[in-house]
């Protein structure tokens, strides 16, 4: 089937079924089960009233609960069971994962990515928000800075790769120690410094995000409130951190904690851009090696990336209904 026609049927069935089950779920509801007649009938409408709602509920919470809720319970099964499915073995899986050094050269290294790309990446969106709001030229540095984000993770793994190629006629970075007498290197192979230099490509893509929605909220900061501090003597820096950061702190909040949930989840730039190796290895690409030939401790370690993101994203969503208070 031509893929344009394909899409066509899938969009007008997809709409036609959702407007079709909420027509008919009403008609169902109003006029057979609580209908709107006879004795009952102010009783019977205000039952229809407590029903519609969690009517129109059910098909995302469905949808949910097939595509999230029964993958999460069914991973944790299969987590305590061996490759082949056929032997209960309990924790045992979670057990070798926490006894395996390559587990915890992935875990500190993702504790390292969950320290260092929030903070840059939100410090540098919040910075360059500032610096260029005022500019005439401003609207365009900030579109080049955000362009990255329109480039994939592996997309932009490979630009950066020409940045610090070995070759110092390719590679920037060894261009530079080159120039400056000392031999070339690879960057992606000094331990430890390795993983920062992998850190940078995700802080280069995700500025951009921080800066578009940090500008916004600058932007929304009233006048009054700044005018009056640069009346009291406030200088520059002063407005800025102690008149200006406070009021978007939530914003801040939000930036932060969404970058946070990214990098707990990416894999794309590490496997494109050393597959783990030289001490590299992270979370999701050390589940990725053992996905076709452990099973076991593969759905393990999936859980585990989930327990660790769990608490960000609730601690979000505290914050976030704070804010609407």
């Amino acid at each position: 089937m031509n893929p344009i026609f394909q899409g066509l049927i899938t969009i007008v069935v997809g709409v036609g079924g959702c407007v079709g089950y909420f027509y008919f779920a009403n008609l169902i509801l109003d006029r057979f089960i609580f209908p709107a007649k006879g004795p009952e009938a102010g009783r019977n409408i205000n039952r229809a009233n407590q029903v519609r709602p969690w009517l129109f509920l059910f098909p995302a919470m469905f949808a949910l609960s097939l595509y999230l809720v029964y993958p999460v319970f069914g991973s944790f099964i299969r987590s305590l069971y061996n490759r082949a499915g056929t032997e209960f073995i309990g924790f045992g899986n979670y057990l070798n994962l926490f006894g395996d050094s390559a587990f915890q050269t992935a875990f500190f290294n993702n504790f390292l990515w969950v320290l260092v790309v929030p903070a840059m990446a939100t410090f540098l969106g919040l910075l360059v928000a500032q610096l260029t709001d005022r500019l005439a030229w401003g609207n365009i540095a900030k579109s080049l800075i955000f362009m990255p984000m329109a480039i994939s993770f592996v997309g932009a793994s490979l630009i950066w790769r020409f940045v610090y190629a070995a070759d110092p006629d390719i590679g920037i970075i060894n261009a530079i120690r080159v120039y400056f007498g000392a031999e070339a290197l690879d960057p992606l192979q000094v331990p430890f410094w390795n993983n920062f230099f992998l850190m940078v490509i995700l802080i280069w893509i995700q500025t951009g995000f921080a800066m578009v929605i940090l500008s916004a909220a600058l932007r929304g900061i009233p006048e009054e409130t700044v005018e009056a501090a640069i009346i009291d003597g406030a200088n520059p820096f002063q407005v800025f951190f102690r008149i200006k950061v406070p009021q978007i702190m939530g914003t801040i909040v939000v930036v932060w904690t969404t970058i946070t949930i990214l990098v707990l989840k990416v894999f794309d730039i590490v496997y494109a851009m050393t597959g783990g190796n030289f001490d590299t290895e992270i979370l999701p690409s050390y589940m990725m090696d053992f996905m076709f030939r452990d099973d076991g401790r593969a759905t393990a370690v999936a859980f585990v990336i989930m327990i660790v993101v769990l608490p960000v994203m609730i601690w979000n969503i505290v914050q976030a209904r704070k804010e609407m208070r």
